[in-house]
């Protein structure tokens, strides 16, 4: 079941369709590296934050969710490098992460071709699998996000079904809590519990495709923060550009790929990250500029 589907965005001036930014999955990495992209773009003069959709899975979701609360980008940046400030992780207490890609990788070559099996097989598996309690999981998530209401502006969150493999994308109008919504699309299979809403059981938004880039169809201008590499992605793009979309991807850079180290999971990648980062988002400002504006 999809909750909500894009559809033309208007501004007040006209009908045209204007700007997406999709944010993906990347464990807690991805969340100080997007942050500190973000941030260092509006230190060079550009601010994606005023996207008229912003689409968020797994990691992502918990970057839109922070973007679009209204607090000053400087102080979402602090909250990832201020020990003083940054939210309460959870040391993983399922499969190790190297272990977690090993078998996804392989789920899918055993699915051969079937994404909707190989989503119904990962969740089986992360439903069997014993990690922390499904209410301190939420209360991390909930640490992270600043304001804990949908915003106003249009916010897309994803998240599978663990036992169907269908895609779930939650909105202000799903009738979810913000942060139960995020909380299912940063369920990291095998890794974190999958979380519960109204009875069902959800994982990772990822388990669909990195960054659902799709969902940004219809848009005119399209900005894609990717931390992990994805074939789907590629493909996606590829139909984003056929719709007529502009499109721009950016990825970790060697140095940020370094600050991410083995394990994205890991909060001691956090300000490495995020200062990574910014420094990236500095060099990327001009080429985003060209597509922003």
């Amino acid at each position: 079941m999809v909750d909500s589907k894009v559809g033309v965005v208007e501004s007040e001036e006209s009908s045209v369709v204007q700007r997406a930014l999709v944010v993906g999955g990347g464990g807690v990495a991805g969340i100080a590296w997007a942050n500190g992209v973000i941030i260092g773009m509006a230190d060079a003069g550009v601010d994606v934050t005023d996207a008229d959709l912003i689409v968020g899975t797994s990691a992502g979701a918990n970057v839109a969710a922070q973007i679009s609360s209204g607090l000053p980008l400087a102080e979402l940046f602090r909250r990832q490098v201020d020990s003083a400030v940054q939210s309460h992780e959870l040391k993983p207490q399922g499969t190790p992460i190297e272990e977690v890609w090993e078998r996804v990788a392989a789920i899918h070559a055993e699915a051969e071709g079937d994404p909707m099996a190989a989503r119904r097989k990962l969740g089986a598996l992360a439903l069997e699998v014993e990690t922390v309690p499904e209410s301190a999981r939420r209360a991390v998530v909930e640490s992270r996000l600043p304001i804990h209401d949908w915003p106003e502006r249009r916010l897309l969150v994803t998240a599978v079904n663990a036992r169907t493999g269908e895609l779930r994308v939650f909105d202000r109008d799903s009738g979810v809590p913000l942060i139960d919504a995020v909380t299912a699309s940063s369920a990291v299979p095998l890794v974190w519990p999958p979380h519960t809403i109204d009875g069902v059981r959800y994982t990772d938004g990822g388990v669909r495709s990195s960054a659902n880039a799709d969902l940004a169809t219809g848009c005119e201008r399209v900005l894609v923060l990717a931390p992990l590499p994805d074939d789907a992605l590629e493909k996606e793009v590829a139909g984003l550009t056929a719709a007529g979309a502009r499109v721009a991807v950016i990825s970790p850079d060697e140095t940020s790929l370094e600050a991410f180290g083995t394990d994205p999971l890991d909060a001691a990648t956090r300000v490495p990250a995020a200062n990574a980062g910014r420094v990236q988002g500095k060099s990327e400002a001009g080429r985003v500029a060209e597509l922003w504006d």
